[in-house]
């Protein structure tokens, strides 16, 4: 007797509960024919007209709502996690979901892109298996829209206020549990000491890219008896622990200028290039000013510097700043 595959649409949302058993299958019916067709309008995923004006009737329940499609799903993320034997990567990451022309959704928008566009910025927190790079899916997704904040607000107030963006990152992590299986991946926008210290006490591994040269205690040992610095200036006063080489692809982009200034096309060749890493254990010291909600208490860290060693002659060399709570004592560790 042969057991009946359950399909994409039906592992993830045959579960949601959207007031009537016939509109989960009907969703799950529809993120199946979705799946044959990823690219173009709905008119073109769904090109049989029963399947579109179905999924125009399902969208116009009231039920049928961002966070009782995302619950299904994520419900079933969580499973696969619980099922997966290596560490879990939690990915997160913002963009932005552009609906200027979308005139009955104004209300419930904010600026995006350069302040002349309207949407969403959409936070996501994408399960990942380490050691195969398969997609678990979804374990948040947070639907943020850019408040009307008033000229002349205060550092205090910002603080205070609910719709700052830096709250997206500890939000993003709200449904995950205080397990070492699961590692958060941040880039630098969400290195804040909130954001850090939140991480420190998770009971989770992070990686954060770091974006500032944050003041530092060297070591892990007595802060009054250790000495001080600052996170990236230490890192790259380093000794190499190690190299190993990196493919490169080529790319081309735009940069903005750290002053003011047109942004200048960059082309990076594509290369062998040969990386170095250092490491060291440090306590990044809170802000003199606070910028969001957190204690006085220095956060023990590991930060992990990587660079390119000779980068070619006109290229940019390639370089990260990584903070963690993993334990980096080698160069494997790192």
């Amino acid at each position: 007797m042969s057991l009946k595959m359950e399909s994409f649409g039906e592992v993830n949302f045959a579960n949601a509960e959207l007031g009537d058993a016939r509109r989960s299958r009907r969703l799950a019916k529809t993120a199946d024919l979705m799946c044959r067709r990823p690219g173009g309008s709905l008119p073109q995923k769904l090109n049989n007209p029963k399947d579109l004006k179905a999924l125009y009737r399902l969208m116009r329940c009231d039920e049928v709502t961002h966070q009782a499609i995302l619950d299904s799903h994520r419900e079933a993320t969580q499973e696969k996690i619980a099922q997966t034997r290596g560490p879990v990567l939690i990915l997160h990451d913002a963009t932005e979901l552009d609906y200027t022309t979308h005139l009955s959704l104004q209300q419930d928008l904010g600026q995006i892109g350069n302040g002349n566009q309207r949407g969403y910025i959409v936070q996501n927190s994408l399960a990942v298996n380490s050691e195969n790079r398969c997609v678990l899916g979804l374990v948040n997704q947070v639907l943020h829209h850019r408040a009307n904040v008033p000229d002349g607000e205060t550092t205090v107030e910002k603080r205070e206020r609910e719709s700052r963006e830096s709250l997206l990152w500890p939000r993003g992590t709200e449904p995950l549990p205080d397990n070492w299986k699961l590692i958060d991946v941040c880039d630098q926008g969400a290195d804040t000491f909130e954001f850090l210290e939140h991480e420190v006490n998770s009971g989770r591994r992070f990686v954060i890219r770091a974006a500032y040269d944050r003041g530092i205690v060297i070591g892990h040992g007595d802060v009054s008896e250790s000495e001080t610095g600052n996170l990236r200036t230490h890192a790259r006063e380093l000794p190499e622990a190690g190299w190993w080489t990196l493919s490169v692809t080529s790319k081309v982009e735009k940069k903005s200028p750290k002053r003011k200034g047109k942004k200048k096309t960059v082309k990076r060749v594509a290369r062998k290039a040969k990386m170095a890493v250092s490491f060291a254990a440090v306590q990044i010291k809170p802000p003199g000013k606070k910028n969001g909600k957190h204690g006085n208490a220095p956060l023990k860290v590991w930060v992990v510097r990587v660079w390119e060693v000779n980068p070619p002659k006109g290229q940019e060399r390639l370089e990260w700043f990584l903070v963690t709570n993993e334990p980096v004592l080698t160069f494997e560790d790192a």
